[in-house]
């Protein structure tokens, strides 16, 4: 198969399902109105704050977008190209960008309230809590892990702290040309993208070295400052340069393939049980929600676009751009990495190992991941087969394209550090709502916008601190599938009982996700996890202990859906939230 034909299938197919499939739900289900949205009928200068739709797509995506769209398809294909891109396609149209776009949009008709919320409104008051309290488990894991990762990289890359200190600086003028002098936004973004460049440029020449606990301590400060403060102050900008970042790369990489005209160079189907988890033989379903995860689908983003996107939201027709379009943007993104690597892989991993994976379709299964390994792991063979393509097309240095590569993974971890810290204050006010009637002088204490992020933040950076979110990391992949499967149930239940839309084009794929996710979960539970007991008997207890857990809130999520409580209308809040 020739890489060029693989690039533009995968962007005819976007294109022609954004102006097919996603106008169907925006016209049919969402009902698009004109309706005052929250951030400026609930506008408060701090979280609901109205935002272009450009620099709100640039928040949303940078938020949603991390290194899961480049390590979950460098995974995936020890399974092939094919069931990689299949995947990628069809979870991203049909369940993903559906998924991320009703999360959004079901947000702003309940005045920026959470998925988990609203789980509790259209589904059950049971569902609604203990999916909060799930979610903020799941949040401050993420901080414990971004911290941690961020840490250990920026003190193996000391010229990467300074640049991101330069790239905030860039983003504060950015801000206040946007707002404060209200420059024109196209000068305004093209002074933003110089300061980008320049940041990534002056920053790898003063390299700061620090410990890694010292860093830890950095970071709890800062995002403690930065979920705090007004949206627009940072968040928003910064964001926005995020998103200029990766779509130079996707333009970049995009480009260069299609004008490579290369053949496709691994199998495009191994094995349907390729060893991808713990070594052991891993079936391509139900598992691979698990592996691909954020290319293809997230339950991650529907936290991001019911909790800080729904509230910046500044007209309703914006949202399919932001919420179907983001989803799709990611999913091109992974479709870019199986691409990339399926073209240019074998040319950045050592020779001996390439001799082991092209004896045959089954060889490349069994030898894929460590030979992936020897290049880099996930990222690394991504990142140098990125250079490749570029320097064989466009003669662009390899050691730059490596850095810019790179340098996705950095900025949208630091991104999603903070703005996970600002979305576990919401949820955290949230879980104390009903203190709000019965003592309002704890709930007013609880609920303060630096109280509110003080706790996810020690909570998150201790966990990091001492190392132990490692023990339980590994379940995060089936929790955040968890998540996007009790988001697209919440979902088609709003479709249906509140929209009085038929919903059968999304209560199919939402119960498809819940079966694929729950059949999965069993597998992980029975499978992965005593391969793991034989490692660390400590960790796979712990994680047993974790599986078990989900999949018990999955199949009461089940039931509540089957025998809701009540439906309650479209409400309209008479108080700022």
């Amino acid at each position: 198969m020739n890489s060029t034909l693989l690039i533009v299938a995968g962007v005819l197919i976007y294109l022609i399902l954004y102006h097919t499939y996603g106008k169907y739900l925006r016209r049919d289900v969402v009902k698009e109105t004109d309706l005052e949205p929250p951030s400026k009928r609930l506008y408060d200068g701090v979280d609901f704050v109205p935002a272009n739709r450009y620099v709100l797509f640039g928040h949303h995506f940078a938020s949603v977008a991390g290194a899961a769209p480049i390590v979950g398809p460098a995974i995936a294909l020890a399974w092939g190209w094919l069931p990689a891109l299949l995947w990628i396609w069809i979870g991203n149209i049909f369940i993903g960008a559906v998924h991320d776009y009703l999360s959004l949009m079901s947000s702003v008709r309940y005045d920026g309230h959470s998925v988990q919320w609203i789980a509790g409104r259209v589904i059950k008051k049971r569902t609604g809590y203990v999916f909060a309290w799930f979610i903020f488990f799941v949040l401050i894991l993420v901080v414990a892990a971004f911290g941690a990762v961020l840490g250990k990289l920026y003190v193996k890359q000391p010229g990467v702290p300074p640049a991101y200190l330069f790239k905030i600086g860039s983003a504060l003028i950015l801000g206040i040309l946007l707002y404060r002098i209200r420059m024109d936004f196209r000068a305004a973004t093209l002074i933003g993208i110089l300061l980008l460049g320049a940041s990534i440029i002056i920053g790898k020449q003063i390299p700061i070295h620090a410990d890694y606990k010292v860093w830890l301590v950095v970071f709890f400060v800062y995002i403690i400052i930065a979920s705090s403060i007004p949206v627009n102050i940072l968040l928003q900008p910064r964001d926005y340069l995020n998103a200029w970042l990766l779509v130079g790369g996707l333009i970049i990489g995009g480009v260069a393939i299609l004008l490579s005209f290369k053949t496709v160079s691994i199998p495009a189907v191994t094995v349907f049980n390729a060893p991808v988890v713990s070594g052991k033989p891993t079936p391509f379903w139900p598992v691979i929600p698990l592996i691909i995860a954020c290319g293809s689908l997230s339950g991650f983003h529907s936290i991001v676009a019911s909790g800080t996107t729904s509230k910046q939201i500044a007209h309703e027709k914006d949202g399919l751009f932001i919420g179907y379009g983001g989803m799709l943007t990611e999913g091109f993104l992974s479709t870019l990495v199986v691409v990339v690597i399926s073209t240019y892989g074998l040319s950045v991993i050592p020779e001996d190992k390439v001799a082991t994976i092209t004896a045959s379709a089954t060889a490349f299964a069994q030898n894929y991941i460590p030979a992936a390994k020897a290049a880099g792991g996930p990222i690394g063979i991504f990142s140098k087969a990125f250079a490749e393509v570029t320097n064989s097309v466009l003669r662009l240095p390899k050691d730059f394209m490596v850095i810019l590569a790179s340098m996705w993974v950095a900025s949208f971890a630091m991104t999603t550090l903070d703005t996970t810290n600002r979305l576990a204050r919401y949820t955290f006010t949230e879980i104390f709502e009903p203190l709000k009637s019965t003592v309002p002088s704890l709930y007013r204490i609880l609920t303060n916008r630096w109280v509110a992020s003080t706790v996810p933040a020690v909570l998150g950076i201790g966990l990091a601190w001492s190392g132990a979110w490692t023990t339980i990391w590994p379940a995060f992949g089936g929790a955040n599938q968890m998540l996007a499967s009790i988001a697209m149930i919440t979902i088609a239940a709003w479709a249906m009982r509140v929209q009085k839309s038929k919903g059968i084009n999304i209560l199919i794929p939402a119960l498809f996700l819940w079966l694929t996710v729950t059949l999965a979960m069993l597998w992980y539970l029975f499978v992965a996890v005593p391969a793991f007991y034989l490692k660390n008997p400590v960790q796979a207890t712990v994680l047993g202990l974790i599986i078990g857990i989900m999949i018990g809130l999955n199949l009461l999520l089940m039931y509540d859906f089957l025998k809701p409580e009540r439906t309650e209308p479209m409400e309209v809040a008479t108080e700022k939230t």
